[in-house]
């Protein structure tokens, strides 16, 4: 397993001043966040680079301003067309020329783009792994100016990843045309078998590892036994009133669903779902960015890129899949470092649900047995009577930096729990709805 390391290079006082004032420039920040610096010098030293950020640590600032400081053409893989379009137009409004190739765009659209590629008109050309290792496009990028490549969300490459997408396999290709060129891999969530298999998919060969800590200390991880999950809900939404948050529901009815009630309650609520038309997408993704809307009830569809830093509380009405998805959707809260909340409703007919899921018509025996074995971590973090934070950071491999056996801020930490006569089928105590009343989620009578 590639191991953290210092880039080789010494940065140049220059090239730090040159940075630094890039950055405050054209974004405004006054100094760099953790590791954000160390790994920009290791993509302009020519390595290799694989950074691992948690949500909110500034991980686009990383291939972003080297763009900047190398001229020519740096390519960003993404799997998200909408995250694409929205980098895309945040990078213009800025001053800096970037464009977003997507299936979606005008055959005049993709003219356009071609053209400003060949005449070395773009700083940031963002596509999806699959039109990126087309022939045509390769044509295309083969006169291009070319001097970085980014491949963002790239756990996607890993069967042992949370979010396996075969297509990614295929970006190994793309070394093949640019040899020379350094690559950088990112992604806010990664155990170190994920973090191996990325470097060895991408071919990154001596790469520089930079890994940050999955310590959000400003959040507080909350678990309570999912009983009239809906009253539970309002109680708890309704010690956050008039401030933002998401409810992430399973199924894209869920959401309609909980948002009329929610409604009702006099809570301004709306429902975000891959199944509604993209000006309804985007009509509620501005209402929520300009507090016109307070609640966000939404699938897993909803939350990648969306800049709004006071995110006050994110509640899992439904069981996630896996402990990165929980990770990186609860990360979309308290992005200002402000104090935020995290409710994760836990029932084992959820658990049941997921495990029952139909496996993806390519999944092999190992990515079945992978799946069964992240649904068994993530019930083991919702049964657990110790320290939550702590068994989270252990799950992505990092030792806590505190001395006492809690962290103190979590709800088992902060509440003694009382084992209910029935223990879980792991034979640690289950939550009951007598639980859930004494960590101060209410659960109404009946």
């Amino acid at each position: 397993m590639n191991k953290p390391q210092r880039p080789a290079r010494h940065q140049a006082p220059e090239e730090h001043r040159t940075l630094l004032r890039l950055l405050r420039k054209y974004w405004g920040y006054p100094a760099f966040l953790s590791h954000q610096e160390t790994i920009i010098a290791s993509i302009l030293g020519g390595h290799d680079t694989l950074a691992i950020l948690a949500t909110g640590a500034g991980k686009s600032i990383c291939y972003q301003l080297p763009a900047l400081y190398l001229g020519g053409l740096t390519l960003v893989i993404s799997p998200l067309v909408a995250l694409m379009k929205d980098q895309a137009d945040d990078l213009n409004a800025r001053g800096i020329p970037a464009a977003a190739s997507t299936g979606t765009l005008s055959y005049r659209e993709r003219a356009r783009i071609a053209a400003e590629i060949r005449e070395g008109r773009l700083r940031l050309l963002f596509v999806s792994p699959e039109k990126c290792t087309q022939p045509g496009f390769l044509e295309i990028l083969a006169s291009a100016p070319v001097r970085l490549i980014a491949v963002d969300e790239a756990h996607c490459i890993s069967e042992w990843g949370h979010d396996f997408r075969p297509e990614y396999r295929e970006l190994a290709r793309i070394r093949k045309h640019f040899p020379s060129i350094p690559v950088i891999a990112l992604t806010a969530t990664a155990i170190p078998e994920v973090r191996e298999d990325i470097c060895q998919q991408l071919g990154l060969a001596g790469a520089q590892v930079f890994v940050g800590s999955f310590n959000r200390q400003n959040l507080t991880y909350r678990v309570a036994g999912k009983k009239n999950p809906l009253g539970q809900l309002a109680g708890f939404v309704g010690r956050h009133r008039n401030e933002p948050g998401i409810v992430y529901c399973m199924s894209r009815n869920r959401t309609s669903e909980l948002a009329g009630k929610l409604r009702k309650r006099g809570f301004a609520a709306a429902a975000y779902h891959a199944g509604l038309s993209r000006e309804e997408r985007e009509s509620v993704q501005d209402a929520f960015l300009k507090n016109a809307v307070q609640i966000v009830c939404a699938t897993i569809a909803f939350g990648m890129g969306i800049d709004k830093p006071d995110v006050r509380f994110v509640v899992h009405y439904d069981l996630p899949k896996t402990l990165e998805s929980y990770y990186q959707e609860t990360g979309r809260a308290g992005r200002d470092g402000k104090p935020a909340e995290c409710l994760l409703l836990y029932s084992s007919t959820d658990a049941e649900r997921i495990r029952n899921l139909p496996a993806h018509d390519t999944a092999g025996v190992q990515v079945i047995r992978q799946a069964g074995k992240k649904l068994r971590d993530l019930c083991g973090f919702c049964e657990t009577t110790g320290c939550r934070r702590k068994f989270l950071l252990a799950y992505f491999g990092e030792v806590p930096g505190w001395k006492q056996e809690g962290c103190g801020f979590c709800e088992t930490c902060t509440h003694t729990l009382r084992p209910s006569r029935k223990g879980s089928s792991s034979g640690k105590p289950r939550m009951d709805g007598r639980h859930v009343a004494e960590r101060g989620v209410p659960v109404p009578a009946g």
